[in-house]
């Protein structure tokens, strides 16, 4: 039975890789509407994982900002920054809201 349950997360692990890295392709090519759908597959199969949210929830404001839903973008890269203070992740968060027109009060 330990054996079953490491190849299926093993199998889980690689199929949220692709997923992933299939958004960032979308993204890449510009495909905004593709990129969030293969994120809204990334987030139902990271529950358990919860420390690639972080990553998963930049891109999205990557894409709202992309698309020009700029205030979404900003409580997304807000919602980075105070769940996941220490991350990767809310560091770029910081820098997006400053690009935005600053933490505090971005689009000022």
């Amino acid at each position: 039975m330990v054996v079953i349950v490491g190849f299926t997360s093993a199998c889980t692990t690689h199929r949220i890789s692709n997923q992933l890295d299939m958004a960032y392709e979308h993204y890449n090519g510009g495909d905004c509407v593709a990129t969030l759908h293969s994120l809204s597959r990334v987030d139902r199969m990271i529950r358990a994982r919860r420390y690639m949210q972080p990553e998963v929830s930049f891109l999205r404001g990557l894409c709202l900002e992309r698309q020009g839903y700029l205030m979404d973008a900003v409580e997304t890269y807000r919602y980075i920054v105070k769940l996941y203070p220490e991350s990767e992740y809310a560091y770029r968060a910081r820098a997006r809201l400053k690009v935005l027109g600053g933490a505090q009060n971005p689009l000022k």
